[in-house]
């Protein structure tokens, strides 16, 4: 019973301790991290995009597959880096663990490059992000800026690439294509893989479906809509 004591008193110390550890690499990370000047130039620019611009399905489905509790979190969804651990375990159709806010803070501040520096920093830059910004504004930058393959920059350059269509011409089954492509933009888009995109166009409508976004109805009509590329 002594030894057993003696143990759970060790594991405690051990976890107060890496705790502590971590309080203190938070610290000295915050403090060499970027001004979001370059967030704020950048909604300047021109061809920026309105989140009111947006077709609402568009929108919908993007935080429908790639951060279902946006508006719930303050950029760092721990339930979601839970659920999204387990869901992988057996599903390379579900979404990450990342956030929006924290896709924006790689997008501009950020390499890809898989280390535990760069998630740090990833989830301090995503914290200030939340703190400067609205949820909207958020996933207004995000829409404007993530990459979609075929060199498309943005959800607007993307609807011309694909469909040659503006932002306001896109069906629901259209919108949802789109929103499938930041996860594998260049392997996985309409263009070079046409059956992977189309199961990725699936999936969220079903995730959309789901999350009472669009009707049984809507749901049925998108997918059989034919797939008409530019």
């Amino acid at each position: 019973m002594k030894l057993w004591s003696a143990f759970l008193k060790l594991v405690a110390m051990l976890a107060l301790a890496a705790a502590l550890l971590g309080a203190l690499a938070a610290v000295v990370a915050s403090r060499q991290l970027p001004p979001l000047d370059a967030l704020y130039a950048f909604r300047q620019t021109p061809g920026y995009v309105s989140i009111a611009d947006f077709p609402p399905h568009l929108a919908q489905a993007v935080v429908a597959i790639e951060d279902d509790r946006f508006y719930l979190h303050d950029g760092i969804d721990y339930v979601g880096v839970v659920r999204a651990g387990v869901a992988n375990l057996s599903d390379d159709l579900s979404q990450g663990a990342s956030t929006l806010t924290m896709q924006v803070a790689r997008n501009f501040f950020l390499s890809r490059q898989k280390t535990y520096t760069r998630k740090l920093y990833e989830a301090l830059m995503a914290y200030r992000i939340e703190h400067a910004f609205s949820k909207d504004e958020i996933l207004e930058l995000y829409l404007n800026k993530v990459y979609l393959g075929e060199g498309a920059n943005g959800f607007a350059e993307a609807a011309q690439t694909y469909f040659g269509k503006r932002l306001d011409q896109l069906t629901l089954a259209e919108c949802a294509m789109l929103a499938g492509l930041p996860k594998a933009p260049s392997a996985n888009n309409p263009v070079v893989n046409p059956r992977r995109a189309r199961q990725r166009q699936a999936y969220i409508l079903q995730r959309m479906l789901e999350l009472g976004k669009i009707s049984r109805g809507d749901y049925d009509a998108a997918l059989l809509e034919p797939l008409r590329l530019r």
